[in-house]
């Protein structure tokens, strides 16, 4: 396995990985901490699924040649119609695995927006997403005519698109996959102006939220390396083009399940600060049922201390949502009560 080869097969491992562990994360917080397991949320998992699809095509693919000379294939003709066929799969799961990663990203943004021309901005950007994506799909499907030709090469069995059309099509589609990332990781810095929280959250909610940017960098680095679609070698010239497609599919994917996560990193600093604490939170935990909801009671029987956490049990989060709290929205509905007992010996 040549250098080239190796590096897609290592980028492909790396960002499927931060894809996975990022994707599990958020459906542990949605389902476990937050029980409001959202329709954003299931069309990440489906993105995952998708891009994890695409990683699959570029590992069988680079095993049998993705990333070698035309001239490395003489005598290995099956493998080279096996690499041609993954490429062609595989750049099909990557169209479709950016353009639903992108989509649930503006169903999480939407859910926040409150100005309506914000809401407008986010549906042109998904409009655009869709038609550019599907458009860009239909071409790399129906490229050669019949699609077989694409990996099976036999000379006067078939014709495919010119290069320049197909390339054309590639540009339409970076240049608008580009802007849209852009605007989604731009437009919630604006949207947070009109939310009613401190200076301090608002700054570290955009923060995360315009990990969008992350994404459309991978757009743009690998627009200078489409016109190695002209290339005689093909699956070696355009290893660039695998490398950053990959990148451009796994950072969305990671950056759009991040953003998800500040009731996990909440919980983690919780927890690191009841160690500092071991009068309140030393004791042994126990579960404590009010009204059909669940509530840690924690308690210090050395110390006579007894924490208990009451909610309001009318609070419900409706299943087709995904907001991110911890506590109800009415003030006053969470509350701690802590008993103690004292005793006292005559001396």
């Amino acid at each position: 396995m040549n250098g080239r080869r190796e590096a897609i097969t290592i980028v492909t491992a790396l960002f499927l990985a931060l894809s996975c562990i990022t994707v599990s994360l958020r459906c542990f917080v949605r389902l476990r901490l937050m029980r409001a397991f959202g329709w954003d949320d299931g069309i990440m998992v489906a993105a995952l699924c998708l891009y994890i699809g695409f990683s699959v095509c570029i590992f069988v693919g680079s095993y049998y040649g993705v990333g070698e000379k035309t001239a490395w294939f003489i005598g290995k003709e099956n493998q080279m119609q096996t690499s041609l066929l993954c490429w062609w799969v595989g750049q099909n799961f990557y169209i479709v695995s950016c353009v639903v990663a992108k989509i649930s990203i503006i169903i999480a943004l939407l859910r926040i927006t409150i100005v309506r021309a914000h809401a407008i901005i986010l549906y042109v950007a998904g409009a655009l997403t869709v038609a550019v994506g599907m458009l860009f799909l239909f071409f790399s499907i129906f490229e050669c005519r019949p699609v077989s030709y694409f990996w099976m090469r036999q000379p006067g069995e078939g014709s495919c698109l010119s290069v320049d059309t197909l390339l054309a099509i590639v540009y339409l589609y970076s240049s608008i996959a580009a802007l849209t990332d852009f605007t989604i990781g731009l437009l919630p810095c604006f949207i947070i102006l009109d939310l009613q929280m401190s200076a301090r959250t608002k700054f570290a909610l955009a923060g995360i939220l315009g990990l969008g940017c992350i994404a459309s960098s991978a757009v743009i680095v690998r627009i200078p390396f489409l016109p190695t679609y002209r290339d005689h070698d093909f699956l070696y010239a355009t290893y660039q083009i695998s490398i950053w497609s990959n990148v451009e599919a796994g950072l969305g994917i990671t950056a759009g399940s991040l953003t998800t996560l500040r009731p996990l990193f909440r919980l983690c600093r919780e927890r690191s600060s009841r160690s500092s604490y071991p009068l309140s939170y030393m004791g042994a935990s126990q579960k404590t049922r009010q009204g059909g909801r669940i509530y840690d009671a924690t308690s210090d029987e050395t110390h006579g201390v007894t924490t208990t956490i009451i909610g309001n049990p009318e609070v419900a989060i409706p299943w087709n949502t995904s907001e991110d709290r911890l506590t109800s929205e009415n003030p006053g509905v969470l509350g701690v009560e802590r008993s103690f007992r004292v005793q006292v010996e005559n001396q």
